[in-house]
């Protein structure tokens, strides 16, 4: 049977630490019995080093989840060892293709103080910094052929299945493509247009360029190297203006 008291004091850690870490962490509990959802986590691990030993050694049985909006996640799990104290590692967002992890270095885990103060504090002052390096590369990879926009200007990309996609640089950008149908992937960061309907998506072209010129954002609209305008593309999308001119442990 599962010990109640180890379990509370998992839980109990995990809700300090998540208080105390920079930025907004909300804290959840994986209990024992909650099997599948401990099989998807652990298949998310992203870890070559510590927790990945220990979890060859020791499945997972319990854990705490840490979130942050962004779509970050950390894992608190058991230390099986003579000392007291938990174990920490980063978890792979689920959404990202496996080709976006290739040469991305693993941001390890590490092992906590029993204190979840001090344990809040070596998490800021190593994991969080690997993390978030390793999660901008991966999401970074993970925009493929779509060129990053730029402050000024924003680039949109045709997709093969007619969707236009772009991956805007700021907060002003992105309100105005939100404001005009476009659907952010709080994972990647890219937004997308749907090419379902080519006429809606001909005139949401022709509204936001206006929309961002009003902000000194210029707008571009190009094709994937290599192909060329899909078949669903709306005929009568307008010209862009001239001067606006890519297992237990994650091994990737």
């Amino acid at each position: 049977m599962h010990d109640h008291d180890t379990s509370e004091r998992l839980a109990s850690y995990a809700d300090v630490l998540a208080g105390e870490l920079p930025d907004t962490w909300t804290s959840s509990y994986l209990a024992p019995d909650a099997k599948d959802d401990l099989a998807e986590l652990a298949d998310r691990i992203w870890d070559l080093d510590l927790v990945a030993a220990s979890l060859a050694e020791h499945p997972l049985q319990q854990a705490a989840v840490l979130s942050r909006p962004d779509g970050a996640q950390l894992v608190i799990l058991d230390r099986h060892d003579e000392r007291d104290g938990f174990l920490v590692a980063a978890v792979a967002p689920a959404d990202l293709p496996d080709e976006a992890y290739r040469a991305v270095p693993e941001p390890n885990g590490i092992a906590l103080a029993d204190d979840p103060f001090l344990g809040a504090e070596q998490v800021a002052g190593d994991l969080l910094a690997r993390y978030d390096r390793a999660l901008a590369q991966a999401r970074q990879n993970a925009l493929g052929h779509i060129q990053p926009s730029q402050p000024d200007r924003v680039v949109l990309t045709w997709q093969p299945d007619g969707s236009i996609a772009t991956a805007p640089a700021d907060d002003r950008s992105s309100a105005v493509l939100i404001a005009h149908g476009f659907v952010h992937d709080p994972q990647s960061g890219i937004y997308r247009l749907s090419g379902d309907d080519t006429q809606a998506q001909a005139r949401t072209l022709r509204e936001i360029g206006p929309r961002l010129d009003a902000l000194g954002i210029g707008t571009a609209l190009q094709h994937p190297a290599g192909r060329t305008t899909p078949t669903a593309a709306p005929a009568t999308a307008p010209p862009v203006p001239a001067n606006s001119r890519t297992t237990t442990a994650r091994s990737r």
